[in-house]
């Protein structure tokens, strides 16, 4: 898509060269005239100027200045499309061309249709020369504008006696207009002379100021500041130091342009929804007329101020007192993971403190001293995030914390006087061990006082019983003690011994 070209304070000049410019006859310039850097201007009389002659002074330095600015963009926007040389007879609608021999001539009407666009751009580009016949003529319709079509010409421009040109001619070397020819636009010459002879040229209305705000980078969050920014541009060009109001937030902010003519600011908006956000110059030093000017309104979407939230996650498996148990905790803002966060994991012994993963999972280790219900809970303790999120704290989750369970246990047994009293065991006690997972055929010893009073085996629940004969001795034992080879590995269990009741 074509865009403006800037021509900067060149945009005043109906004629501009760089050697010199001549004239012939009662040729009329609608605009200021120069000549730089050094340059004369012969044939004004019997020529005249609306505007301002500018002979090698600093204004006609710095509007060539301005004129190779814009003659550089012009040759580096890309191409639409590339059309035949001869533009006569044609229609075209916005865009960038230039020709395969590249040349332009025109003898005949070439229509420009901006289709209901006024700001639409045309720019035709010649790496050489730009030929006009006696024919030649620019038309303009569906409201385009003069102001609005450039002519990048790589070397010179000959407009043909009687040619009408519309739009401005960027001369890389010189420009002739001959007799009677008609610029609706300007002649502006980079490095030789313009040569006129009985010509109107007539500088198009100056571009006014623009004021555009800029896409708000990332979510609008209701209560936190949101950077905001304006582009002033005067003929296509920056404004430096003028002053812009925001205004759509809870309070307007003013901000002052920087070199390339952007103001930036801060707007905070309060409640979530929609809003606007519009940029007015109230100060401009620019021969735009700036102030006043009011950007178009740009619609944002404000997002609720960010939650955080920190959920612990139920705990896999049993909690046994004694043993690290593995607990973890997710910690989101407005649904998405918190990375880097700081959680604290308590209910354990001793607190623990872990860093949330990619996922936003933090994953820790407790340790529980004794059995029974127990209660874990996570705290963010730090989080770089848009959320306030450090202090906030889960739900307690409430688990079941179980005595460590061996492979073997022994169950409380009890003693009792053997009646009638046979000889030689005056007690007996019914000793109970159990294979943890059951498994039968495991063969169990049991001891009292550190001596062996019989063997069982497990059967399909695992659980060994024995009937053992008790010394006097034995009975004074207050445990007993099982053993067994389960998996191959030796293991052993202890059980109470107490005396039962009633003891016979």
């Amino acid at each position: 898509m074509a865009t403006l070209v800037p021509l900067g304070t060149a945009s005043s000049y109906g004629v501009l060269a760089n050697t010199a410019v001549t004239n012939t006859g009662l040729t009329v310039v609608n605009g200021d005239l120069g000549v730089s850097p050094a340059g004369a201007v012969t044939g004004f009389p019997p020529g005249t100027v609306t505007g301002t002659i500018h002979v090698n002074d600093a204004a006609a330095a710095q509007a060539q200045a301005d004129l190779l600015t814009g003659y550089a963009n012009a040759l580096v926007q890309p191409v639409t499309a590339t059309v035949a040389t001869e533009l006569g007879g044609t229609t075209l609608t916005p865009g960038v061309y230039n020709s395969a021999s590249g040349t332009f001539g025109l003898n005949g009407t070439l229509t420009l249709d901006a289709q209901g666009n006024p700001n639409a751009v045309f720019i035709f580009k010649t790496n050489t020369t730009l030929i006009t016949g006696a024919t030649g003529n620019v038309n303009l319709i569906g409201l385009a504008q003069s102001s609005n079509v450039f002519w990048q010409v790589g070397s010179s421009a000959t407009l043909g006696a009687g040619s009408t040109i519309r739009g401005s001619i960027l001369a890389f070397t010189s420009i002739t207009a001959t007799t009677g020819a008609i610029v609706d636009g300007r002649l502006l010459a980079l490095g030789a002379a313009v040569t006129l002879d009985t010509n109107a040229v007539t500088v198009p209305p100056l571009s006014t100021c623009s004021v555009v705000v800029q896409p708000v980078a990332g979510p609008v969050v209701a209560g936190q500041p949101t950077s905001v920014s304006a582009v002033v541009t005067c003929n296509g060009l920056p404004v430096s130091g003028a002053s812009v109001t925001f205004t759509g937030g809870a309070v307007p902010v003013k901000a002052t342009t920087n070199l390339a003519g952007v103001a930036t600011g801060s707007l905070t908006f309060n409640t979530a929804g929609a809003a606007t956000i519009t940029a007015t110059v109230t100060a401009a030093g620019t021969g735009c007329a700036c102030t006043g000017v009011v950007s178009a309104p740009l619609p944002i979407t404000v997002t609720p101020q960010p939650s955080c939230q920190v959920v612990v996650q139920p705990v896999a498996g049993p909690v046994v007192a004694g043993q690290p148990t593995s607990v973890s905790a997710v910690v989101t803002c407005n649904g998405l993971p918190v990375v880097g966060g700081s959680v604290t994991f308590t209910g354990g012994a001793v607190p623990v403190t872990v860093t949330t993963n990619l996922a936003g999972v933090a994953t820790g280790s407790l340790t529980f001293n004794s059995a029974g219900p127990a209660v874990v809970t996570a705290t963010v303790t730090a989080a770089g995030t848009a959320c306030a999120c450090t202090g906030v704290a889960s739900a307690p989750l409430t688990i079941t914390v179980v005595l460590q369970a061996g492979p073997l246990s022994a169950s409380p047994a009890c003693w009792r006087v053997n009646l009638p009293i046979p000889i030689p065991h005056l007690f007996v006690a019914t000793l109970t061990a159990t294979v943890t997972p059951a498994q039968a055929g495991v063969t169990v010893t049991f001891f009292v006082s550190g001596l062996p009073v019989g063997t069982a085996v497990t059967n399909a629940a695992g659980v060994a019983t024995l009937n053992a004969g008790l010394s006097l001795l034995q009975i004074s034992a207050s445990s007993y003690t099982a053993t067994a080879t389960v998996g191959g590995v030796p293991v052993q269990a202890t059980g109470t011994l107490r005396p039962c009741f009633p003891p016979a």
